[in-house]
């Protein structure tokens, strides 16, 4: 599977007419930089940090210009046509101190079957939170069991278990920050990416 960002970069390489290198901005509009490597792996002064930018390899001092997206060479423009789509989020929320999710997530559950089943060997990363109301041990373990709940559920739909991986953060990491103590349902929520 082909991959956004960074990687399309490398991969132009083998579909251009000389050698050359790519960049593209991924789907969030930001890319990384390749550096380019002498064969006997020291780093040349040229590197690709700027995105919809070209390398032309092969001389003494490579040069990298602007490209205008819209005119991409056939070869690259197939390349981009057989990159996954972007990556999905999706936010479901529970009650108060349990792995029951609320009317308005449960609902959210058939768009989620839905976009795992359209994609052909999806990744599925299920990261579960709480609020800061109790213990650090019980909103971790708490957090724990959101996640593991959506697993099972997408699991019972036939989604194979081990394309799905499933951790808790407990309240390390809160949508909405509060104050130790306090409940905010924002926060009592599980994130699911699908790739």
């Amino acid at each position: 599977m082909l991959a956004r960002g960074f990687l399309v970069a490398a991969l132009l390489v083998a579909g251009c007419a000389g050698p050359s290198v790519l960049l593209l901005p991924d789907e969030g509009g930001t890319q990384g930089s390749v550096a380019v490597l002498e064969s006997g792996g020291r780093v040349q002064d040229t590197v690709v940090s700027q995105g919809n930018s070209r390398t032309r390899l092969g001389s003494a001092r490579p040069t990298t210009r602007s490209v205008d997206p819209a005119r991409l060479k056939r070869a690259e423009r197939a390349l981009l046509a057989d990159l996954p789509p972007p990556p999905r989020t999706f936010t479901l929320y529970f009650q108060e101190g349990t792995t029951t999710l609320t009317p308005a997530s449960q609902s959210l559950l058939a768009a989620l079957r839905a976009e795992v089943a359209a994609r052909s060997g999806a990744e599925v990363e299920v990261t579960g939170h709480t609020d800061r109301e109790g213990s650090d041990e019980d909103n971790d373990l708490l957090s724990q069991r959101r996640a593991e709940e959506i697993v099972g559920v997408l699991a019972g739909e036939g989604i194979p278990a081990g394309l799905m991986t499933a951790v808790g953060r407990g309240e390390r990491q809160p949508r909405v920050p509060t104050a130790d103590g306090v409940a905010e349902p924002a926060n009592r929520r599980v994130e699911v990416l699908v790739r």
